[in-house]
């Protein structure tokens, strides 16, 4: 299993950015190099508690599916999304928001995660996914930066 962290500034009061992160078409844009689009679920506005969707996108010429829910929530500071169904063995991104002090925030992604297959999803875990996926975190918190 690998778990990382990615803080992001964001220039916008945590309640704005709480409620962006949960937009589905702000995530859709934020992945739109790789062609991520909704097939099930909630498929426009704002996620909430309980609430699941499903993405399909590609990703190393590969079209993949994930149906998460949200699963823990705590306005303005706090979510989190989990696989209910999809390509990890395990998915679970912990979201929180605190304020930086001078009217912005501190958003600080929390993603635990495990690649299927045993021994086979460890090593694609340490030579792919350990880099790719804090990469696409990073883009979408790009993304969620400049539409706060």
């Amino acid at each position: 299993m690998t778990r990382f962290e990615v803080t992001t500034g964001i220039a916008a009061p945590p309640r704005r950015v709480f409620d962006l992160s949960l937009e589905v078409e702000v995530h859709t844009a934020s992945m739109a190099g790789s062609g991520e689009r909704v097939i099930g679920g909630v498929t426009s506005g704002r996620m909430a508690l309980g609430d699941t969707v499903t993405w399909e996108a590609r990703h190393f010429g590969l079209r993949w599916r994930m149906t998460s829910r949200i699963s823990a929530w705590e306005p303005p500071g706090y979510f989190v999304d989990e696989q209910v169904e999809g390509p990890f063995e395990r998915w679970h991104h912990a979201h929180h928001f605190e304020p930086d002090g001078n009217g912005g925030t501190v958003m600080r992604d929390v993603i635990d995660f495990a690649a299927p297959l045993g021994p086979l999803g460890r090593i694609a875990e340490r030579t792919v996914l350990d880099w790719y996926m804090p990469r696409l975190i990073r883009l979408r918190n790009d993304h969620l930066r400049g539409a706060a």
